[in-house]
């Protein structure tokens, strides 16, 4: 599994939030994520997991939909229009299955979504996949910012 790199350069384990207000299926997703090198944190409803986010962004979200209090489809649409958190990449995980229930998961911004029950193999293979296009996102930029700076440093070197 691809490590993510902290602002100072260190290597560390990936975070997944898992967010679903049946304890089962806490359990069982956070059982099934054991098989993959990542740290997981769970979550037993939108507004915990909204609160652990903006205390300690992690690098992907699994969110359920059907919760109480807000469901995962208001959870999501904060995520992805708050310009700190909008890059972390959200599965949904759901139980809906009509047309319309997609539709809405997909305009309130989720990047992709599992069925439940959840099939372990496909878990794990799109919480990989995610989890490696985070951190080619997030290495990409910190070279975007490091070649910034390189041009910033040019352009005061060259008014010298």
């Amino acid at each position: 599994m691809n490590r993510t790199k902290t602002d100072n350069g260190q290597e560390k384990t990936p975070t997944v939030l898992v967010v679903d207000d049946n304890q089962q299926n806490l359990e069982l997703l956070q059982a099934y994520l054991e098989d993959i090198d990542c740290r997981t944190v769970p979550a037993r409803d939108g507004a915990e997991a909204l609160e652990i986010i903006g205390k300690d962004p992690p690098d992907l979200i699994l969110l359920d939909v059907m919760m109480p209090r807000m469901s995962g489809f208001e959870v999501c649409k904060r995520i992805k229009n708050d310009p700190k958190t909008g890059d972390i990449p959200v599965i949904m995980v759901t139980a809906l299955n009509e047309y319309g229930d997609i539709e809405r998961a997909i305009d309130s911004g989720t990047d992709d979504f599992l069925s439940k029950p959840v099939n372990k193999l496909e878990l794990l293979t799109r919480v990989k996949t995610m989890l490696k296009l985070k951190h080619l996102t997030d290495k990409l930029e910190r070279t975007l910012a490091y070649l910034s700076e390189i041009e910033k440093q040019a352009q005061i070197a060259k008014l010298d």
